[in-house]
């Protein structure tokens, strides 16, 4: 890792200098990050911050879905401050996050298809992968109840499940982790450690001793600034800070 205006470990990303803008100012303010493969070791990254401008916008620039105000970012190798960079970066990324559904009633199995549809993934070869990531995530029993009408951590697996069956070469965890009970939450954790020996997996919540079940390495997003801080807990963005 190197020092910078704010570094983190981010998978497999570079960027220099990024900033993102919202209505109401500067969401992200120069930001520097970078990962390679072999320095998250098969853990997942976590990266404490609410649920906020800030998380929203990182989200975006990892998911290709948000481009850069200035500075450059690479995700996967693609340049996120063109189109067809955020294009193929959207096509090889999973998020999984908290939030409202957009359809109303929907079935797991069904919020899983149209996951896989949406991906690009051709009709042929939706219905292996849909099946192979619900019973994976032990699913099975749920794949016909409407999602609205599961515990939480079977919603919380159905976004899983959602965000990875496109078989994303990374994956973003967004606030799952959340409010959940002691038990789910060891649950969903078992869960994520197991993706994480073959994708890159990112997590943001809100509690750092939560994040540090599940990941090695921390960093916080506070104020709009990404803060490092590799291999050991964080326990406020001051002190993070005070690190640098």
């Amino acid at each position: 890792m190197q020092s910078g205006h704010a570094v983190t470990a981010i998978a497999p990303v570079r960027s220099s200098g990024v900033g993102v803008r919202n209505a109401q100012g500067w969401a992200i303010r120069l930001a520097s990050f970078r990962l390679d493969p072999a320095e998250l070791g098969g853990v997942a990254l976590g990266v404490v911050t609410s649920r906020c401008a800030a998380s929203a916008a990182l989200v975006g620039l990892l998911s290709g879905r948000t481009a850069p105000a200035y500075g450059s970012l690479r995700v996967l190798g693609y340049d996120v401050g063109t189109l067809a960079g955020r294009a193929a970066v959207r096509a090889r990324v999973g998020v999984a996050a908290k939030g409202t559904l957009p359809w109303p009633g929907i079935k797991i199995r069904g919020l899983v298809d149209r996951a896989a549809k949406l991906s690009g993934q051709p009709a042929s070869a939706r219905h292996l992968l849909v099946a192979a990531i619900i019973d994976r995530l032990a699913l099975t029993p749920w794949a016909d109840v409407p999602l609205r009408a599961v515990p939480e951590l079977v919603a919380a697996k159905t976004r899983l499940a959602a965000a990875c069956v496109h078989q994303p070469e990374l994956l973003i965890v967004d606030g799952l982790l959340d409010h959940l009970s002691l038990l789910d939450r060891t649950v969903l954790i078992d869960v994520l450690r197991a993706l994480t020996h073959d994708t890159p997996v990112v997590v943001l919540g809100r509690d750092a001793d939560v994040l540090l079940l599940l990941c090695d390495q921390l960093a916080v997003l506070a104020r709009g600034i990404l803060i490092g801080s590799c291999l050991a807990p964080v326990r406020s963005p001051a002190a993070a800070a005070s690190a640098w």
